[in-house]
């Protein structure tokens, strides 16, 4: 064991942990801020955050040294006392790519940043007393790693080999891997690998049918890795599917959501339900962005109301109506008698640059040169709520406009807060926790803007020193918010700062 115990305590030079008094919007709903976390930072310095539902949080970040390199680890209990914190030795060589915390492990994936060099590792941490598994991952095709997904009897490692998805399945018992069959057929695009509690799970390609439309693969396995069924939605004619997302239903319904397009298109024209029943039985929905009644909600009234207005012409012509969105589905969840379904649209964006020869950029998007311009990131202009039924027939949209929000990566920025007679919508932005109430397509409270608490009142945070700054999901009701702050407090001076807010929607 290469942990040590570690008692807990309240200093300045070590950690700080407070119960904040919680603040209210000044309508009927609350939002509470009852914990917080500090460590401090040096500049360049931060960890990174793994949420494990009940059983806490874990805390890492990467120690360069002469000879190997050290993963610290910092396992806190949801009230953020630390339970135990030690380190991993691991070869310098090595990259962390993939982490995940599910059945009372913590579990880090690293592997060689030469090709050649296929074989990964793996390592299970113990978030009882940090006691730890190393395996070493056999890989017989060189892949670059995309999707991470853990069952009780396996890790699966999804990714590509020339274009072609793979899957990795990795035998916990038998310590063996094997790709996964029905794979590596036709080129594509993983666009998940989607896990259920029996340890049974799916795997969703986008791919071309043999009518060359592009659709959505859904390959089924057991809790051993065998192909149990593979079948394709059937799109409508001049229809093709683009992205999808995939849940099942306690009757093992399976609803697949997603975007749809034109051939050959990456803009999507509006989104597609689909509910597969347990015989293989397809009923596929589309609904068109300009069906939507509040899809252009994050417009200015005036844009908005041109843009519906348009809609509504089109539509006494007998005209198609066309939008063209580039749009992710992140999720579905079920809700009373309901399911429903959060996606976020966005946009990349380019700036100019002198193309002398030579020109190279240490981040490799931005060697994405089109005509003059480089790649700048992602802009992201809103987020679309979307209520079904058990039949993927659609009761009602909402939308939630997202503002100044510029990634390079793409990931899930609005978060759900589902209660018993509304729904809740947050992300946050410069310390800012920003977020809007609905029921169903009404929008019972406009966006709210609430400043990340610290420990004292009347510090300052320096907005353009703030970093990482995001929100997601913990447990139950619980969300955190976390990231790097300089905090100038009129008594104390300035420090530098990780912090974790515990955050909740009453």
């Amino acid at each position: 064991m290469f942990f040590t115990l570690t008692k807990w305590w309240l200093s300045n030079g070590v950690a700080l942990f407070l119960l904040l008094t919680f603040f209210q919007s000044g309508n009927a709903q609350q939002v509470l801020q009852t914990n917080r976390y500090e460590l401090p930072v040096e500049k360049n310095d931060y960890y990174e955050v793994m949420p494990s539902q009940e059983d806490g949080i874990y805390l890492h970040r990467r120690l360069h040294a002469s000879d190997d390199d050290k993963i610290e680890l910092i396992k806190l209990d949801t009230a953020f006392l630390v339970n135990w914190k030690g380190y991993l030795s691991i070869d310098k060589r090595m990259s962390l790519i993939a982490k995940r915390a599910i059945g009372g492990n913590f579990f880090l994936l690293l592997r060689h940043p030469d090709l050649k060099r296929n074989n990964m590792q793996l390592f299970a941490v113990s978030q009882a007393n940090g006691n730890y598994i190393n395996y070493q991952v056999k890989n017989f095709i060189p892949f670059v790693p995309t999707e991470f997904q853990v069952t009780e009897k396996a890790a699966l490692i999804g990714g590509y080999f020339n274009q072609v998805p793979v899957v990795l399945y990795f035998s916990f018992t038998t310590q063996r891997s094997k790709i996964l069959p029905g794979l590596l057929n036709e080129s594509g695009e993983l666009t998940q690998v989607k896990t259920f509690p029996d340890g049974t799970f799916d795997v969703l390609i986008s791919a071309r049918n043999h009518l060359k439309q592009q659709t959505v693969w859904i390959k089924s396995y057991d809790a051993n890795g065998e192909l149990q069924s593979n079948y394709a939605l059937n799109p409508e004619e001049n229809k093709h599917l683009i992205f999808a997302r995939a849940m099942k239903t306690e009757e093992d319904v399976q609803l697949i959501a997603g975007v749809y397009g034109g051939r050959n298109s990456e803009y999507s024209r509006g989104l597609f339900l689909a509910s597969v029943s347990p015989d293989g039985v397809q009923q596929l929905r589309y609904y068109n962005y300009g069906d939507l009644e509040n899809f252009f909600k994050y417009m200015k009234a005036k844009r908005e109301q041109r843009v519906k207005d348009r809609i509504e012409r089109r539509k006494v012509k007998g005209k198609k109506i066309k939008f063209s969105y580039r749009f992710l589905v992140h999720e579905i969840v079920p809700y009373n008698n309901q399911f429903i379904l959060l996606g976020e649209a966005f946009y990349p964006r380019y700036k100019s640059v002198e193309t002398s020869y030579g020109f190279f950029s240490g981040n490799p998007a931005y060697n994405s040169i089109r005509n003059g311009r480089v790649f700048d990131g992602y802009s992201y202009t809103h987020a679309v709520v979307m209520g079904f039924d058990e039949n993927g027939k659609l009761l009602w949209d909402n939308s939630f406009e997202i503002n100044d929000v510029k990634t390079f990566t793409l990931e899930q920025f609005v978060k759900l807060e589902i209660q018993e007679d509304r729904i809740a919508l947050l992300y946050l932005f410069e310390n800012e926790l920003r977020s809007k109430i609905i029921q169903n397509n009404e929008v019972l409270e406009g966006k709210t803007f609430e400043p990340i608490k610290t420990i004292r009142e009347n510090e300052i945070i320096k907005k353009e020193e703030t970093e990482i700054s995001k929100l997601d999901y913990w447990y139950q009701d619980f969300f955190y918010a976390y990231g790097i702050q300089e905090i100038t407090n009129p008594k104390t001076g300035k420090r530098r700062v990780f912090f974790i807010n515990k955050i909740s929607c009453q």
